[in-house]
């Protein structure tokens, strides 16, 4: 009788050991980014295609065309501000990179990624836009791989309720400095913002490649309407200044 005592005592314990060994599981994952090893794809050419399938061309070439002018590197998705690469995707890096040069100078920047989007903004719009957050109970981490880079920022990109505006019409409707101009506050490089670069000038010729590219590639006219994907249905999410 003792035995089967001890033995039902143990088999009580046996669920909130697990549970307690799965939330030190997941807290070393958060803190070290040990659980996966995220690909990094390296390219060999100049504004490669997105790792993301799929969508709106006129999207994707816009896309292609901010980190043209944002992360113009062979490994643009593990870029920080400054040209330094990181090897955890894991989540976002969180690095505060000074800034050494412009109007910033003296204050830092946690730009990361293809598409350099601060810390702020990343869990400002993720929980929105990223399709596979890891959740546990009221704890949320949001995976900063390649792919989910590209779908958060599409996604974000797609909502009109953010930007005020329907960003693919437009862009159909060849107004594309009215999108640079738009976006500009978040992305300061684009040509209208208060950081711009050697490339910033020439975006417009950099978006009509991509497009054509983007275009072929989904084998359609120029001319053919798409639907761009639905975002998730939720408050109103605010644009965030770059650093």
């Amino acid at each position: 009788m003792l035995k089967g005592f001890e033995f039902k005592g143990v088999e009580k314990l046996i669920g909130p050991i697990a549970a307690l060994l799965g939330l030190v599981f997941l807290l070393q994952w958060y803190i070290y980014g040990e659980l996966r090893s995220p690909s990094d794809p390296v390219f060999e050419v100049k504004q490669p295609p997105l790792v993301m399938k799929g969508g709106d061309p006129y999207i994707r070439a816009l896309m292609r065309t901010i980190s043209a002018s944002e992360a113009n590197s062979s490994r643009p998705y593990s870029l920080l501000y400054g040209g330094q690469q990181i090897n955890d995707l894991s989540r976002h890096p969180e690095i505060c990179v000074t800034i050494v040069t412009g109007p910033n100078t003296g204050n830092c920047s946690t730009a990361a990624g293809r598409y350099q989007i601060i810390n702020t903004t990343w869990y400002h719009i993720a929980p929105r836009y990223h399709p596979n957050p890891m959740q546990l109970m009221f704890w949320a981490a949001y995976s900063f791989e390649p792919e989910y880079q590209d779908r958060v920022v599409y996604r974000w990109l797609n909502d009109s309720q953010v930007w005020g505006t329907d960003i693919s019409q437009l862009l159909r409707q060849g107004k594309l400095n009215d999108v640079l101009r738009r976006l500009s506050p978040t992305w300061t490089s684009l040509g209208y913002g208060i950081e711009t670069n050697s490339i910033s000038s020439s975006l417009p010729k950099v978006y009509q490649k991509m497009l054509q590219e983007e275009l072929n590639a989904a084998k359609q006219p120029a001319s053919q309407k798409l639907t761009p994907s639905p975002t998730p249905s939720s408050k109103q999410v605010e644009k965030q200044p770059k650093q």
